[in-house]
């Protein structure tokens, strides 16, 4: 039979690689939110969930077991053949509370030869854990804060750092947007839940680094908010300004951004803000986006709306703050890595 794990017996299998997690949870509630590395393999698809839920309150909770065991008959040969297919050969399954989906499913699997596990309390239990690992942390190792003019290529340099190995919070990445008025499209921006598991993952992954680098955000990064403590660090972080010449700026935009795969979703995007540039201004931007001239729009973009606005958080760091100028990404990267404390 399948054995139950509590939250953080769950993360320490999960951090060794030795379990696959399976969210038996519909497709509509693991697209809400889920733990970060699961994968979906739902009991229930969402019309059938309605269903067996209706009876459930309006009929009896026999009614309910009863549709929810035909349901699941049907489709038990598939359902138990896709976890066998995962990878690892110990699986853990939750669902909401750690109720009747996810002891039907491990039981079910563990009746067929897999070696199962089940989360206590469900997703609920995780997220629990999740609000309590933030309500925690009071201070910060220090921070090195990426800050530059929209187009600068911050994101880029964050990657790149992460690739190398320095401990990289990316709260853009976390919140799968850009954090601009364009900064959702192309994209599935997630929900404060799903930006609040990958947040918590992170800071456990560097709780031992001598110290954090990201990127001067505000606080709100598309739907989610970063939390007061990690706004506080980045405050009295290190600033280091990245300045690449404007053309370049442009040209990073182009390349981040897409704009041909997403035409009309720019020009409601730019709609937003339109009335908040100079109206001639604003008409030539218009133009441009529809004649699909994406560089004419950018610059002007840069020049009159983006920059003025950056100004005012370049002024609160006027003083103490580290400049590096660099004619690319290349260099930028470089110059930082030299500001940069050695890793041990």
């Amino acid at each position: 039979m399948f054995q139950d794990l509590t939250v953080a017996e769950l993360l320490e299998l999960q951090r060794k690689g030795e379990v696959e997690l399976i969210d038996v949870r519909s497709p509509s509630e693991y697209a809400d939110s889920t733990i970060p590395g699961s994968v979906n393999i739902p009991l229930f698809d969402d019309a059938e969930r309605a269903e067996v839920g209706t009876l459930y309150k309006q009929e009896s909770v026999d009614a309910a077991k009863d549709r929810g065991l035909e349901i699941v008959s049907r489709k038990l040969p598939e359902f138990i053949r896709s976890i066998g297919d995962t990878e690892h050969s110990r699986k853990v399954v939750f669902c909401w509370r750690g109720g009747m989906r996810s002891k039907t499913s491990a039981t079910l699997a563990s009746l067929m030869g897999l070696r199962m596990y089940k989360l206590n309390g469900g997703f609920r239990a995780y997220r629990k854990w999740v609000v309590q690992m933030l309500e925690s942390y009071t201070e910060l190792p220090p921070c090195y804060v990426i800050n530059g003019y929209t187009g600068t290529g911050k994101t880029e340099l964050l990657n790149r750092l992460e690739q190398l190995g320095y401990p990289v919070i990316n709260l853009e990445a976390m919140a799968q947007h850009r954090g601009s008025i364009f900064g959702h499209i192309g994209l599935r921006p997630h929900n404060q839940k799903s930006f609040e598991s990958l947040l918590v993952q992170a800071l456990i992954r560097y709780e031992n680094a001598p110290y954090l680098i990201l990127e001067g955000e505000s606080k709100r990064v598309g739907k989610a908010v970063v939390p007061d403590f990690l706004m506080q660090a980045k405050e009295k972080g290190t600033a280091l300004f990245v300045e690449v010449p404007f053309e370049a700026r442009v040209a990073n935009l182009i390349t981040d951004y897409d704009p041909k795969a997403h035409k009309e979703d720019y020009l409601q995007s730019f709609a937003r803000i339109e009335k908040r540039i100079h109206t001639p201004v604003a008409a030539e931007i218009r133009q441009s986006l529809e004649s699909e001239r994406y560089d004419d729009a950018a610059r002007l973009l840069l020049e009159h709306y983006y920059d003025p606005r950056y100004q005012f958080a370049m002024d609160q760091y006027a003083s103490g703050r580290i400049t590096v100028r660099a004619s690319n990404l290349d260099q930028a990267l470089k110059d930082i890595i030299k500001q940069l404390p050695k890793l041990n």
